[in-house]
């Protein structure tokens, strides 16, 4: 673990899955879904756990290696416009009584590193526009922010 008392970053296991469980609800209660399912969670997240073709699941843990204190969830995906592979972080979420302590920037900085690694051309992220203590983190990388509007179907699934 970390020397410094900085949190630590690492792909998530199968058996670290279950730990991020509590976090990833948490997540989900943030955007707004009212009771969070873990086993569904269980079922979905585990497709991301290394090695994927699908992406992958970082997980931040305190400096001691007892706590998870956060997540990220990266999507390999393709990006039709340039015919090119890239990485979608997709999901990001750090317990409140964690931030500001350098694990959402772990985070984020494995998820570049590993996107690279991947083959990935470019990573991208987004985030509810008042979600503002996030854009203050984002806005400190070199990073373009866009202008895209999002549209939804609900398809009842």
């Amino acid at each position: 673990m970390s020397a410094s008392g900085s949190p630590t970053v690492a792909a998530v296991s199968d058996d670290q899955l279950v730990e991020l469980l509590p976090l990833i609800a948490a997540y989900q209660r943030f955007y707004g879904v009212e009771e969070p399912d873990d086993a569904r969670n269980r079922a979905f997240f585990a497709r991301f756990v290394a090695p994927s073709d699908e992406g992958l699941l970082l997980g931040a843990w305190d400096a001691a290696g007892d706590a998870a204190i956060g997540f990220a969830c990266v999507y390999w995906t393709p990006e039709s416009v340039a015919a090119r592979d890239v990485a979608l972080l997709h999901d990001l979420y750090v317990e409140d009584s964690r931030r500001g302590a350098g694990a959402g920037r772990a985070l984020i900085d494995r998820a570049i590193d590993e996107a690279r690694r991947h083959g990935a051309s470019s990573l991208s992220w987004r985030t509810a526009l008042d979600n503002r203590p996030a854009q203050r983190l984002y806005e400190s990388y070199p990073a373009t922010r866009t202008a895209w509007f999002e549209y939804e179907v609900d398809l009842g699934g």
